[in-house]
């Protein structure tokens, strides 16, 4: 049963977050356009629904911990704490920024509003990166590296 959740928690991860990811990288490119437009409300749309589809990792990444007995162990509730902290990114900052240029009338995107949503979008990726080499490494594992 381990195995199989593991696999739909790894399975989620790739096929949600990594949208999220890359879509929400390239959206302050579009932001920086006089008028944003179909390309940025498309990956808007990309980072929205991923996002809600993205609540599967922590579900299967939870119930994969309790069946393995490390719900307490500090690598986890490391990674469970800056994913936290990065959907609370996308949920409270990346996501209402790019709807708020999509929002703004032709021409007057807030300035600065496209490098916000960069270093916003790097730093949720940042945490995200972090949570993988946790999930791998898994510091004071019999299994680590």
């Amino acid at each position: 049963m381990a195995k199989l959740l593991l696999s739909v928690h790894v399975l989620a991860a790739i096929l949600a977050i990594g949208p999220v990811a890359v879509a929400a990288s390239i959206f302050p490119r579009y932001a920086r356009e006089p008028e944003p437009g179909a390309g940025a409300a498309l990956l808007h749309r990309i980072c929205r629904g991923y996002a809600v589809l993205g609540i599967l990792v922590p579900v299967f990444g939870l119930a994969t911990g309790a069946q393995l007995g490390v719900l307490t162990d500090a690598w986890l509730v490391t990674s469970i704490v800056l994913t936290a902290i990065a959907a609370a990114l996308l949920a409270t900052a990346i996501l209402p920024g790019q709807a708020r240029v999509l929002a703004a009338p032709a021409g007057e995107v807030v300035p600065g509003a496209a490098a916000r949503l960069a270093m916003l979008t790097g730093t949720f990726n940042l945490l995200w990166a972090i949570v993988v080499v946790l999930m791998i490494v898994r510091p004071g594992s019999t299994t680590g590296v």
